[in-house]
């Protein structure tokens, strides 16, 4: 099932028709048919894209291969995304040291004021 929890027995399950690559397949899901059916259309997209640079016939490898390429794209952008988390923890943490140091030199100004006068 794809869009929610597969221990749901669901009055909101749906039967989605889907083509990928010449065939229909029916997913059963509880989620939105449109995401469904965008996902659908990108993995066809993807099969016909190796399809075509590789000049096979076999669905199956075509598959395989469309899969690996899939599974290449989702961990690149999780890479991308541990790295920018990482840059954005530095950055966080490089702004609360500044925030840190003004409060405390505007804590510290004012004595200074009161022993100069």
């Amino acid at each position: 099932m794809i869009g929610g929890d597969d221990n749901r027995s669901g009055s909101g399950e749906q039967l989605v028709q889907v083509e990928i690559y010449n065939q229909t397949y029916s997913i059963r899901s509880d989620g939105d048919n449109g995401y469904i059916q965008g996902l659908a259309d990108y993995v066809d997209q993807k099969m016909r894209e190796i399809a075509s640079g590789t000049m096979t016939v076999d669905s199956l490898k075509v598959a395989i291969l469309a899969s690996l390429h899939i599974a290449d794209e989702l961990h690149r952008t999780n890479s991308n995304h541990a790295q920018f988390d990482a840059q954005l923890a530095s950055r966080s943490a490089e702004c609360t040291e500044l925030l840190d140091r003004a409060f405390k030199n505007r804590e510290i100004a004012p004595q200074e004021l009161d022993i100069e006068q």
